[in-house]
């Protein structure tokens, strides 16, 4: 093994633990205006002006200069899992309080997260044909977007007009000649707020963890602007999951056997993984369902929908079971897709089960506290932290059944990923991820990577937001539902926590999921059964 290859593994093995506790499995008039789309003019005509590059834009030639020869040469490559998820973007819909201060919300852009490296590069091919991050210079109004929608269609139903101009974006390329970043603003009221803001974000330049604590580090706490809002303890780390300490002789030979069958179990857990990896890019493919993808058009329309649930409810049922929030959250997409499933095939076999997969996208690069982002934002300098993708692959069972008992959903999830954690997976599907492209090319790396995807069913992700509320260039936020499309898939499912509501987003292919918002009830009833079985269940044990 080259020592390249040595030393990737090695970094990797010292992340891998804390990546997988997380389980962030692997998505805040004074100048000229912005971009619009005109009431005869929606965002759909406006695309046609769009220039249509391909991602990685050959510029040589075009500034014969000495500097930009030496950018387009030194400048930072882009990392082989960014090259994957060409197709793939970030959506994050955010619901602020008051309406849209224009000159205010864009000086708090260009102040803070226009500084950001990525937010100011385009990807350039260099001599050699690899593409790499170069400064560009950043127009505003390229990228502050405000539209004009029919007035009548956004006072008949404000929610649905958001929620269909949010839809268009899925079907919108991005002018690849300029930072892949916008923000779209719709400045009228709805039933969740006094204005809203659609930021879309390629998936090069981040993964949703990476880019939420990038938009965090943005913030000021509501009720004190002067600091940064307050975010969840993270646990601490405790090195990588193979480095279980020895025991001492004094604890006797049956403890020293159970360190020792630790290592073969996480070696065969490992193993078996791996193999599911491959079976799946060659031939293991999930049964069809009703989430099962139909249409496999390169384009498919998106419609991306949320929910509020309570977070209170979600920590009262894992202190009750004694598991971790996203122990909870995956029963509950469990119990929420076998409602929507037996109700909508009107299948009477309540004892079938049938098992799907889902993708989780696991980024190995540590997580990045909200401070060393804003040291980020106010030097203008990338290096000062790790960022971007590093992306690994978990493939995670998902059931579908009806249990008389909600709690059963809960208890199989927590074994499953109890399982998951038992294995070096991500670190595995990483690696093969970054020799397949280096071996056999952009093309034939992304297209098995699309057939790896495409051969599950869902996508799935939870990801942690502040505790307090929070100050985007001076509106207070409401919501935050992060979400995205480009995986081939029918359905992602993401959880996204913020003060006290733990948010559920979904991004459904439109015209497979027409009924969206009966799927988002699921999701709550589901949630309302546990929490409420599993109060009975502590009024039980408090009785015994």
């Amino acid at each position: 093994m080259s020592s390249y290859w040595l030393l990737r593994i090695t970094s990797i093995f010292l992340y891998i633990h804390h990546a997988t506790d997380h389980l962030v499995w692997e998505a805040h008039a004074h100048a000229k205006q912005p971009q619009q789309c005109t009431p005869h003019q929606g965002p759909d005509q406006t695309s046609s002006t769009m220039r249509k590059n391909p991602l990685s834009v050959d510029t040589a030639g075009s500034n014969g200069t000495a500097a930009a020869t030496g950018a387009r040469e030194h400048g930072e490559l882009v990392s082989p899992s960014a090259r994957l998820v060409e197709d793939f973007y970030i959506v994050v819909v955010i619901g602020v309080a008051t309406p849209v201060n224009l000159p205010a919300a864009r000086a708090g852009i260009e102040a803070q997260l226009a500084r950001y490296p990525r937010f100011r590069s385009i990807q350039v091919k260099d001599g050699s044909g690899r593409p790499r991050w170069v400064p560009t210079t950043v127009n505003l109004d390229d990228h502050i977007v405000y539209p004009r929608l029919d007035a009548a269609a956004v006072a008949r139903d404000p929610d649905r007009a958001v929620e269909d101009y949010v839809a268009t974006l899925s079907t919108l390329p991005m002018d690849e000649s300029r930072p892949l970043w916008e923000f779209h603003v719709l400045d009228f009221p709805t039933s969740e707020a006094a204005a809203t803001t659609a930021i879309r974000v390629h998936h090069s330049l981040g993964d949703g963890m990476s880019l939420l604590t990038l938009f965090m580090a943005c913030t000021r706490s509501a009720a004190d602007p002067a600091r940064l809002p307050a975010m969840p303890p993270t646990p601490a780390r405790t090195g990588a999951i193979w480095e279980q300490p020895r025991p001492p002789a004094s604890a006797g030979a049956l403890a020293l056997a159970a360190w020792a069958w630790s290592f073969a179990v996480l070696a065969w857990h490992t193993a078996v993984d791996v193999a599911s990896f491959f079976a799946t890019i060659l031939f293991l493919r999930d049964p069809h369902t009703l989430f099962k993808r139909v249409n496999h058009a390169a384009h498919q329309r998106k419609r991306l929908v949320h929910r509020g649930l309570s977070l209170d409810d979600v920590k009262f049922v894992k202190n009750t079971m004694n598991c971790t929030v996203n122990d909870v959250l995956v029963g509950v997409t469990y119990a929420a897709l076998s409602r929507y499933y037996f109700r909508k095939t009107g299948d009477a076999d309540t004892s079938k089960e049938i098992r799907v997969r889902s993708i989780l996208l696991v980024n190995l690069r540590p997580t990045t506290s909200l401070q060393a982002c804003l040291n980020m934002i106010e030097s203008g300098k990338g290096s000062d932290v790790k960022w971007g993708n590093e992306l690994g692959f978990i493939i995670l069972p998902f059931h579908i059944g009806l249990h008389d008992d909600p709690l059963q959903y809960v208890c199989k999830a927590k074994k499953i990923v109890d399982r998951k954690k038992s294995s070096l997976e991500v670190v595995f599907t990483h690696l093969a991820a970054e020799v397949i492209l280096k071996i056999f090319g952009l093309k034939a790396a992304g297209a098995i990577f699309h057939r790896m995807i495409s051969h599950t069913t869902i996508s799935f992700s939870n990801m942690i937001g502040p505790v307090e509320q929070v100050e985007f260039c001076g509106h207070p936020v409401v919501f935050i539902a992060p979400s995205g499309y480009g995986p081939p898939e029918a359905l992602t499912v993401n959880f996204q926590s913020y003060v006290n509501t733990m948010m559920v987003n979904l991004a459904v292919d439109e015209a497979q999921f027409p009924d969206c918002h009966e799927l988002l009830d699921d999701f709550v009833e589901s949630l309302r059964l546990v929490r409420g079985a599993a109060s009975s269940l502590g009024k039980n044990n408090k009785n015994d």
